[in-house]
């Protein structure tokens, strides 16, 4: 008998001893044992022979409409104790599963930051002053960390998942500090390193029309913009690059130079399509009689525009058959005229050009000389008569 007593108290002794003491902070493993009215878990905390309340605002960082969501009967899970119950009706210490999942978060939040890593998070709201993510716990990314250039309205990021990089971090306070513009920065790099890496001056690649300014567009070829300045754009005059291109566009682009100290990269689109002089040659050749617009006047002539971007020299001498002093006494600019070709040097961009040679030739008309009459004729007298009178006179 006293060896059965002694075997209960034995296992009585290592019971009371495997009986876990629960403190604050501690973490423990919960099983769900009901679900209070949809609002809360009850649980028994396993190896302390306690129980545990896990309210519906403990249950997620996440937000959930339905508790079965989280969690269900018979489901163990993983709790941090927050607090002790005074009133021990439903249980003994008040338990949070959303502060546990936000404690390894911020543990493997952490770990990223010293890590370096590059996270993922959706983009849940959009405030004054930037953007608000969801890494399982808050983060805020300031209104100068968004993107390279200034954004003057964030609504079209709601809703997007973005990569970003971690620049601040404080979890005693909840604080964590993301950035865009860093990641957008670091691919940028690692994309003008490839690209400066191949490309060659003279090649024609693809890109995309990425921003237009007044002097030219942008053209994104693949993470790296490279210029084409608005000379470049068209062989035909060009007044505004956005009179021809728009952002989005898909362009082919001669490579003109490159320049990676300065990362810098020139393009040309007008060298990609054949040039209005060509096959000038075919289209404009001597004695072609053609219609054109007066461009330009200028003290020696008049440029006269006969195809898109090819102008040619009416000369003054060949403005007209008449004297002109100055090509503006005659020509005016806009004026369409028909012209003859004289001449043609396609290598040297240059056409002559007349006018006159399509105008009939005028001849002056000679002047008749005036015939005087004699005094003889006016009088009936001849000038022996005149004479002879005289001397008889003089007799």
């Amino acid at each position: 008998m006293s060896d059965l007593n002694e075997n209960i108290s034995k296992e009585m002794l290592e019971a009371m001893n495997s009986v876990q003491e629960v403190a604050i902070g501690d973490t423990v493993s919960g099983e769900v044992l009901a679900i209070d009215d949809g609002k809360q878990l009850i649980v028994g905390i396993q190896g302390a022979g306690v129980e545990g309340v896990v309210p519906f605002k403990e249950l997620s960082a996440f937000p959930v409409e339905n508790i079965e969501d989280v969690a269900k009967v018979g489901d163990v899970l993983d709790l941090v104790v927050i607090a002790p119950i005074k009133d021990k009706e439903n249980g003994s210490y008040l338990l949070s599963k959303r502060r546990l999942d936000a404690k390894k978060v911020w543990e493997q939040i952490e770990a990223d930051f010293k890590a370096d890593k590059i996270v993922e998070a959706p983009v849940t709201g959009v405030v004054k002053g930037g953007l608000v993510v969801d890494l399982g716990v808050r983060g805020f990314v300031p209104a100068s960390m968004v993107a390279e250039r200034f954004v003057d309205d964030f609504s079209s990021y709601k809703g997007q998942t973005l990569t970003f990089k971690i620049v601040e971090i404080e979890p005693s306070e909840n604080r964590l500090i993301l950035s865009r513009k860093a990641v957008l920065q670091a691919e940028k790099e690692a994309a003008e390193k490839e690209i400066f890496g191949k490309l060659q001056a003279g090649e024609v690649v693809e890109g995309t029309v990425a921003r237009l300014t007044n002097f030219g567009a942008f053209i994104d070829l693949g993470g790296v913009d490279g210029l084409v300045h608005i000379s470049e754009i068209s062989h035909a005059h060009v007044a505004k690059p956005e009179d021809v291109l728009a952002v989005g566009d898909k362009v082919s682009v001669k490579v003109l130079s490159v320049d990676e100290e300065k990362h810098r990269i020139s393009l040309s689109i007008k060298e990609t399509v054949p040039g209005p002089w060509t096959d000038i040659e075919e289209k404009a050749g001597v004695g072609t009689v053609l219609a054109g617009t007066v461009k330009r006047l200028t003290d020696f002539g008049a440029f006269v525009e006969i195809y898109p971007g090819v102008e040619g020299l009416v000369h003054i001498s060949q403005i007209s058959h008449k004297h002109v002093a100055t090509p503006h006494e005659v020509l005016k600019e806009g004026e369409e005229v028909q012209v003859k070709v004289l001449e043609v040097h396609p290598e040297e961009h240059r056409i002559g050009l007349s006018i006159k040679a399509l105008q009939e030739k005028i001849e002056p008309q000679k002047e008749t000389e005036e015939s005087f009459e004699l005094p003889e004729e006016n009088t009936g007298f001849t000038l022996g008569d005149l004479l002879g009178k005289s001397d008889s006179n003089e007799e």
